[in-house]
């Protein structure tokens, strides 16, 4: 399942570095298989869907602020709930913006580290898990984190999202 022996790729490197930068120590782990996907992590990580992180980027619809919602892989984004505690309406910006925004490629975005600071937001769910899985810069890199922890590392605000 995991390839041991060949080093991170940049991308999960960097993903790495700022972990340690924030005082958390993530092992981050290389899949065989793809993880783009909440299903595709889950079977992966042999996990449950819900503990997956979906480091999702919506563009705010008049300011053009990015925001990142961290999301349970069990949840849909309702985008009108989730804006009435954003404060303004949201827009589903495209990969080129996903990519220029954090420095890294949908399927892959980890829920820190962006090449621009994000005001993020973090699903209640995920809180309610020992731990969970996020992204770690690329489409196989995956890494565990206590929710706890990442919501205190990244600020982010409790949101209900569904």
């Amino acid at each position: 399942m995991t390839d041991l022996d060949n080093p991170l790729p940049s991308n999960a490197q960097r993903v790495a570095e700022t972990a340690r930068e924030l005082g958390l120590s993530p092992e981050i782990v290389t899949m065989a298989n793809s993880t783009r996907t909440a299903e595709e992590a889950a079977a992966a990580c042999r996990c449950d869907v819900g503990q997956i992180v979906k480091s999702l980027v919506f563009r705010g619809a008049t300011s053009g602020t990015p925001y990142l919602l961290l999301v349970s892989g069990k949840n849909r984004v309702n985008e009108r709930e989730a804006a009435k505690v954003i404060g303004e309406a949201l827009a589903r910006p495209d990969a080129a913006y996903v990519r220029a925004t954090t420095g890294y490629a949908i399927g892959g975005i980890p829920p820190f580290g962006h090449d621009i600071a994000l005001r993020t937001f973090i699903d209640a769910d995920l809180l309610d898990y020992a731990d969970v899985w996020a992204a770690a810069g690329t489409p196989h890199c995956v890494m565990r984190l206590n929710p706890r922890d990442l919501q205190a590392k990244t600020g982010a605000v409790t949101i209900y999202v569904y």
